[in-house]
């Protein structure tokens, strides 16, 4: 269940602390050969080591892995289920400082994303909220991505 926050208030009152407000994980999502061939389709990447499974099983991953662009994308749909903001005009994704994919996430895996705010600023009519956001793999200790997302919440 996300944290909830109703308006621009209660956003910057989540930086208002000395410390990085934790939000927790998301539910686990299982990375399905299905999903990594439309994620190809889609962005015209059908490098085999993502589309053949066969090939990639004598490959360096030792199976099919998901591209590191899908494992980002998956981060909006994770992130929902760390943050809910209410009372606000308009949510924009603004963009990511930084990242990277330390650990490839095979077919087949679970990943979640953990979270925590790291810097609430304000901004002409909104404020802004960075957030570091990890994707991790069910059972790994390395991630499969570290991202520092930027979003901007406006009245």
């Amino acid at each position: 269940m996300p944290r909830t926050v109703t308006g621009i208030p209660e956003l910057l009152a989540l930086g208002s602390g000395p410390d990085p407000v934790d939000l927790g994980h998301s539910a686990w999502l299982e990375i399905t050969q299905e999903r990594v061939n439309t994620f190809a389709d889609a962005t015209d990447d059908h490098q085999w080591i993502h589309t053949d499974p066969e090939r990639a099983a004598t490959g360096p991953f030792g199976g099919a892995i998901a591209h590191g662009y899908l494992t980002l994308s998956l981060l909006i749909p994770l992130w929902t289920e760390l943050l809910e903001v209410e009372g606000v005009g308009m949510k924009v994704n603004y963009g990511l400082n930084k990242v990277r994919f330390p650990s490839p996430v095979r077919v087949g895996a679970k990943i979640r994303a953990a979270g925590t705010v790291a810097s609430v600023t304000e901004v002409r009519g909104g404020v802004e909220v960075v957030v570091d956001l990890t994707v991790e793999i069910d059972g790994q200790n390395r991630p499969a991505c570290v991202a520092q997302a930027v979003y901007r919440f406006y009245e």
